[in-house]
């Protein structure tokens, strides 16, 4: 049975693409920076391990064993800097692959904007990293086969997810010249088809493919068509002053996709991205969606997505299983080292909120739960079902613990009233003998502008509020340690 790595697995194609593969009878090892968000995944028969490619020494256990490694990472929301750091990363990688007798890379680019210097030079920085690293790969000696599409269309691609931020929250938009540009939107499922097939096939070895779907349009035509299938109206006002660049900064305001990500992939837009897609289509003839096919998946695999145990980014379940709910969320980290064990650490997590208070100025969060009982939700009366327990299923306040992993991890999904949909998520681990780590970390998903003002309305206050609660757990945790009363001074 041939083996495959996923390198980026916890990544949008990656995270799709580990199943397909399992399901077409391939043994699959994840990799991803951080193993543990690929524990939280819970595939099945799925071996993981923690690799970085800008860390060298880490990849020969990833790849050993491995007949063909999917390379499917990238450094663009790292910010400035991302396509030397792509270059060394790809670089290390072709090494790693080679000396560890891997037969095929297969890589997922993106399209070009023609060819010859003129395309070059037009082309967005993000575009000519993709190129790049393609190249870079290519250097060494494992043969690779390149896919690079455009658009993609499924949740959690950053091009949809503009497009569905923007349909569902703006019923009249003012763009630029550029959504006269045109596209070819490929279907997810159709991408990742794609990815499967090749790995095995001997003709696609070292070759480039461009891939696309069946229709032509341009991005104002895409709106458009995804409004109809959302149910939305939508009425576009082109003006001649915005550039893709002021309009990639724009969109920071009216979108929740991440901004580093997003600026380099609407700076792409400028120019024409069509594919040429003869040759994967000679090779793999398969039958591919139009866009509004595409959409309607889309928008069809969130609600029969399985639910995952913990917090995931764009899961349907931590949406609120609405539509119109951003994919992508907001989030406000504080983390704290303990004076005393993880044990010691998660009693106190896990006593958290009801009589017990919330650690730190808990005359917040009774200000807070007043304000949601004035708009008819549910405050903070319901308090806790145990002083010192929880589990799944449990009201805390105006939270439900939706996920506990004992010792490590408590997830808490709101109930109050917002534009949007909030998730608190303790995380404990080890830091030496006798010490520990509390990391506290509250993702919002916005519902359109107003839930967008919203967060960034009380970030001030998130800021304090969760640092604040965390230190708390600290002491609490360090003072109960010691034999002293647990509680917050």
């Amino acid at each position: 049975m041939p083996r495959a790595l996923v390198f980026g697995a916890t990544g949008y194609i990656g995270s799709h693409l580990v199943p397909r593969l399992v399901a077409a009878g391939w043994t699959v090892r994840a990799s991803a920076r951080r193993r543990e968000v690929l524990e939280g995944r819970a595939w099945s028969a799925v071996e993981t391990v923690a690799a970085d490619a800008l860390d060298p020494g880490t990849l020969a256990p990833a790849l050993a064993g491995v007949d063909v490694a999917y390379y499917l990472v990238h450094s663009m929301g790292a910010g400035a800097g991302f396509a030397e750091r792509d270059r060394r990363a790809a670089r290390h990688f072709r090494e790693a692959a080679a000396a560890a007798g891997v037969r095929r890379i297969v890589y997922l680019g993106g399209l070009q904007a023609g060819d010859g210097a003129a395309a070059d030079q037009a082309a967005s920085e993000h575009l000519s990293s993709r190129r790049e690293t393609g190249d870079e790969l290519r250097a060494g000696t494992v043969p690779v086969t390149e896919l690079r599409a455009g658009v993609i269309v499924g949740p959690g691609s950053i091009a949809f997810e503009v497009i569905r931020d923007l349909v569902n929250h703006l019923p009249v938009m003012v763009t630029p010249r550029w959504v006269r540009s045109r596209m070819q939107p490929i279907a997810l499922d159709d991408v990742l088809t794609y990815l499967v097939r090749v790995a095995d096939l001997e003709a696609a070895g070292d070759h480039v493919f461009d891939v696309g779907g069946p229709e032509v349009l341009r991005y104002d035509q895409m709106l458009r068509q995804a409004a109809e299938v959302l149910g939305k109206r939508l009425r576009i006002l082109p003006v001649p002053v915005l550039t893709p660049r002021l309009s990639s900064y724009w969109l920071d305001f009216v979108t929740a996709v991440p901004a580093k990500v997003a600026r380099p992939l609407i700076d792409g837009l400028r120019h024409d991205l069509l594919a040429d897609d003869s040759a994967i289509r000679a090779l793999v003839p398969i039958p591919l969606m139009t866009y509004r096919e595409a959409v309607s998946a889309a928008l069809a695999a969130e609600r029969t997505a399985e639910a995952p145990g913990r917090w995931t980014e764009g899961a349907f379940r931590y949406r609120g299983s609405r539509h119109e709910v951003s994919f992508y969320s907001k989030a406000a980290r504080a983390e704290a080292t303990v004076a005393a064990p993880v044990e010691a650490t998660w009693a106190q997590v896990i006593a958290i909120g009801g009589a017990n208070g919330w650690y730190w100025n808990s005359w917040l969060w009774g200000l807070r739960g007043l304000v949601d009982r004035l708009v008819g939700g549910v405050g903070m009366r319901r308090g806790r079902r145990s002083r010192d327990d929880a589990r799944v299923g449990d009201a805390i306040d105006f939270w439900r613990v939706t996920a506990i992993e004992p010792g490590r991890r408590l997830t808490l999904l709101a109930e109050m009233r917002m534009p949007g949909v909030a998730v608190l998520e303790f995380a404990v681990a080890p830091a030496g003998e006798g010490r520990s780590r509390i990391e506290t970390t509250a993702h919002f998903a916005p519902a359109g502008l107003v839930g967008l003002l919203y967060w960034y309305a009380l970030t001030p206050v998130h800021r304090a509020l969760f640092s604040g609660m965390t230190r708390g757990i600290a002491r609490r945790a360090e003072r109960s340690n010691r034999g002293g009363p647990a509680a917050t001074p």
